[in-house]
């Protein structure tokens, strides 16, 4: 290994919050044993299945969020059908929404993928650009898109309501969006339609709604 490839680690790793796959790594000539050997050295510091820190980088704000999204796109920063996309709770905790526990982290893209990290659920699902965003260069779905999913999921709707509530306190409720986003999923909870499922739980988060 060539101090070169090291330098280049670097800089693919600065850009990344200082996260490294091992096939990022792979693709600039650095092996997967010689990452073996530098996190025992010291020099990485092994943080799930495939993906480092560099020693000396501060640990990133969603740590575990940033690197199972790593360990799967490989830094892929896009906001199209082709992403591989933060959902359900973990988007959620991106946004600052609720305060709800991660207990898997939500994967989806448009297609077949797998992860070997037993935190993750992928999922397949097409989504549209619209309803995908660029959190610090992390692709997640939207605030509304993300409160449709924690619904699809069966999180409890008191907890939905409280995300609702943060979304509104930081400007990024749009009732009509999240109308669209929920009408799939209306009859499923016992709602006429997404029209009336938004309202109510606006309603149910405090917001005021117009009649």
């Amino acid at each position: 290994m060539t101090m070169n490839a090291i330098a280049e680690l670097g800089k693919l790793a600065q850009m990344q919050s200082g996260l490294v796959t091992t096939r990022q790594a792979a693709a600039i000539g650095v092996q997967r044993m010689q990452m073996s050997r530098m996190s025992a050295a010291g020099v990485l510091e092994r943080i799930t299945h495939g993906v480092y820190r560099m020693a000396g980088a501060p640990e990133p704000e969603h740590e575990e969020i940033l690197a199972a999204w790593l360990s799967v796109s490989d830094g892929a920063r896009t906001a199209d059908e082709s992403a591989v996309v933060v959902a359900g709770t973990a988007a959620a905790r991106l946004h600052g929404l609720g305060d709800l526990w991660v207990d898997v982290i939500d994967l989806v893209c448009a297609r077949r993928r797998t992860s070997r990290n037993p935190r993750v659920r992928m999922r397949m699902l097409q989504l549209q650009p619209r309803e995908i965003t660029l959190i610090d260069g992390v692709p997640a779905m939207t605030p509304m898109r993300t409160i449709a999913d924690l619904v699809e999921q069966w999180t409890d709707l008191s907890l939905v309501a409280d995300a609702l509530s943060d979304a509104s306190s930081r400007g990024m409720v749009d009732l009509s969006e999240l109308a669209i986003h929920l009408e799939p999923l209306a009859a499923r909870d016992g709602m006429p339609d997404g029209e009336t499922f938004a309202a109510q739980l606006a309603a149910d988060a405090g917001l005021g709604v117009p009649a």
